[in-house]
């Protein structure tokens, strides 16, 4: 694919610049859209960092399997040898989604390093095991975490960042692997360098590489600035992958401030043809909450 010329005004990321060059007439690793006339209900996908934690790591895969689930993402893997997680992927023929990349010092609070001035060649080595371990899973997407800075290394941020994800994505595009940065509220994670949905559409535009998209997660958007169905509308030429969680308590997607049933139907209205990652913390047993998912495909084997 030819890469497209992105336009902004003022810095301002322009939709309409994407618009004649995201291929829509089939459902691929690196599109989210499909025809308009092409209807069907959103794929879900099971976060296993959130889900089935009730059991170790290595056995939810099973058990996203036997709930219904064809498709899992996960966050930080890497204590887990990616050849054993491969096994259970194939074992239970799930599709394998995204990654994150490693976040730095956790101990430390660090939630990545790829806008901190002076760490990039921590995060080159943080972005290169990432991508590494994707491969051999067969993952698809990695989540690129900004960082945390304060106000005033912001603008310098911008600079790190936008050259960092340029150089990420041209070794990702070698893999056929679709980099995600995602808008994170502050309330959940103060002093993230990336907080709004325009600021991440911005800063894909200027770095100008097809291959990165935004990780639209509603629950994060809506604590954020609210208004979801126009904002995802106005970002659907740049969205790589969705999740969901309930607002306020992040609990299942069938309680709380946002109208999930809309919010799907809209996806398939739009003809979004990505997965909807469930990234949520159940009430109780995983199993026990599945009910919204239900009248989505995800029903027990």
């Amino acid at each position: 694919m030819r890469r497209p010329m992105l336009a902004y005004s003022a810095g301002r990321f322009d939709p309409e610049s994407f618009k004649g060059d995201i291929p829509t007439e089939k459902c691929a690793s690196d599109t989210t859209r499909r025809p308009r006339e092409a209807h069907t209900m959103p794929r879900l996908a099971a976060n296993l960092a959130y889900l089935f934690t009730e059991r170790p790591f290595i056995e939810r895969f099973a058990a996203a399997a036997a709930a219904g689930f064809t498709a899992v993402e996960l966050q930080f893997p890497y204590d887990h040898a990616a050849g054993a997680v491969k096994a259970e992927l194939e074992k239970h023929n799930l599709t394998m989604l995204g990654i994150n990349t490693p976040p730095g010092k956790a101990e430390a609070g660090e939630f990545g390093l790829a806008c901190v001035p002076g760490r990039e060649a921590e995060f080159a080595t943080l972005f290169s095991r990432a991508l590494d371990y994707a491969v051999a899973i067969g993952g698809r997407q990695i989540h690129v975490l900004a960082g945390k800075l304060p106000p005033e290394q912001r603008p310098a941020g911008e600079t790190v960042f936008i050259r960092n994800l340029m150089q990420a994505a041209d070794l990702a595009a070698e893999k056929s692997i679709t980099l995600l940065i995602e808008p994170i509220n502050a309330r959940d994670r103060p002093g993230y360098y990336l907080s709004r949905v325009e600021h991440a559409a911005d800063i894909i535009a200027k770095a100008e590489r097809t291959n990165i998209r935004i990780q639209f997660d509603f629950y994060h958007v809506q604590i954020v600035g609210g208004d979801l169905i126009r904002r995802f509308e106005t970002h659907l030429p740049v969205v790589g992958h969705v999740q969901v969680a309930a607002v306020p308590s992040r609990h299942e997607p069938d309680e709380g401030e946002v109208n999930y049933p809309a919010i799907l139907a809209m996806l398939d209205r739009l003809g979004y043809c990505g997965y909807v990652g469930a990234e949520y913390r159940p009430r109780g047993r995983t199993e026990d909450g599945l009910g919204w998912a239900r009248p989505h495909g995800v029903t027990p084997k």
